[in-house]
Parts: C-alpha cells; structure tokens; sequence
C-alpha cells in the first residue's frame, strides 16, 4: 500500500512594493490580501502544511493570526525590488524542511496577489501535476488562461530603425487570431513542483519541462498595479467568487 502524498503550500509576501504600496497588508473584503490565499489553501484540503514568507516581522505576525503553520523570515538579499521570486520559494521550502525534518512529495506557491482562484484551481492544478510526473518527476506546472493578444497576430515590437513588426511570426500571414498558435498569459497564481524540479531550477519558474494548467480569465487578474487593485477589490466585495 502506497504511503498518501505530503503536500507543502507556500506564499511568499514582501512588506514593500514599488506598484501598489504596502498591497498585501491590504484589507479586501474583510481580511488582509494574502490571507484570502490562506484560506484558499486550508480549504482545497491539499496540505500537510502552510509557510508564509516574508521580509517583515509586522507581515508574519499576520499570517500567524491568520492561519499559517509556518512563519518564515526571509532574508534581505531575497526581498529586493530586484530579488526574484523563486529564490524566495526556495529558501521558504528548505527553511519548512529544516524545522519539521520533513521532505514533501509537492511544493505549491500560491502568489498573494492573485486571490481570484478558486480551491478548485489550486486543487485541478495539483492533480494535473501529479498525473504528469508519473512519467517525468522532472515537470512543474504553471497557471496561466488564454491570451487576449498574439504576438503572431497583434503584438509588435519595434525594431531598431523605429517602424514595428509582429513579435513573432511563422512563414504566413495570420489574417485571424484564432487560426495563430494558441498563447497563454502566465495569471502568477499557482505554481506546483517536485522537489526534484523545484531544486535543480536556477532560472526562472519556465523550464523545458514545464506544463500550463489552464484557468478561466474572471480568476487570472494579479494586482500590479492601483487600477487591478480596483478590479479585484470591486470583484471581491460585490460579487460571489
């Protein structure tokens, strides 16, 4: 009989931010902005435990009150406005490990700034992973939901000399969007790995083995800027969600 898969959520917040200030301490209906991914997390029923990472002790205190397992100071070289995200995930992860003497089967970061999802997604997107790595454990998945515009359609790039072209383009002219490849907008709202893939990553979150799970646009806004924050903030007080 086959051990059940241990599972370890992580959400990584900053005190700071250069396009909304102070967003994830934020009241949204009712309860800071990262907490709404607390919840979700509790709720989907995935995890033997919840990490909150943070470079602010006011931000951690929160997330205790709030419902986290594990509240974990982040270092100062990994909460730069330059310092990316997945240096963050990993030392969340190694630091949850060290403290519990626990290695997990799958590690998923849910970002703060999308609390749009349903416990659907995180649990879909999990599922996803974990028929996937039955035949690569090399894989991790992505969310992300069909793109409004194409670079093989209407995206341009301007060229050194000034005038534009299509970003990208396949040897025809692309007269509709629906006959150009099919492209996806990255939403940053869930994030799923194996330690194996998570650890030998030393880019970014897309590697050659990376699959996208598919979320619907209603649920794939994330708060960079004070007019997404409108959105959201309008979204998740007048409607159900």
């Amino acid at each position: 009989m086959s051990s059940p898969t241990t599972r370890l959520c992580s959400i990584c917040i900053r005190g700071g931010s250069q396009g909304v200030p102070n967003k994830n301490s934020l009241l949204i209906a009712g309860k800071p902005l990262f907490a709404h991914s607390i919840d979700q997390a509790r709720r989907s029923g995935l995890f033997n435990a919840i990490a909150v990472s943070s470079d602010c002790t006011t931000l951690l205190a929160l997330a205790k009150e709030w419902g986290a397992d594990h509240v974990i100071q982040r270092p100062d070289e990994l909460a730069t406005h330059s310092a990316g995200k997945l240096g963050a995930i990993q030392h969340c992860i190694k630091t949850v490990e060290t403290k519990t003497d626990s290695v997990f089967d799958t590690y998923v970061d849910l970002d703060a700034t999308s609390p749009l999802r349903h416990t659907q997604d995180i649990i879909g997107a999990v599922h996803y992973h974990e028929k996937l790595i039955q035949q690569n454990p090399r894989v991790n998945v992505v969310t992300g939901c069909s793109a409004r515009r194409s670079p093989y359609f209407n995206q341009l790039e301007e060229t050194p000399d000034g005038n534009v072209t299509l970003s990208k383009q396949i040897g025809q002219t692309v007269l509709r969007r629906q006959d150009a490849p099919r492209v996806y907008d990255m939403n940053a709202s869930i994030y799923v790995w194996t330690r194996q893939s998570l650890f030998e990553n030393t880019g970014g979150v897309i590697t050659d083995n990376t699959y996208i799970y598919e979320m619907p646009e209603e649920r794939s806004l994330d708060i960079d800027t004070p007019f997404d924050l409108k959105i959201v903030k309008f979204l998740m007080e007048n409607t159900e969600i």
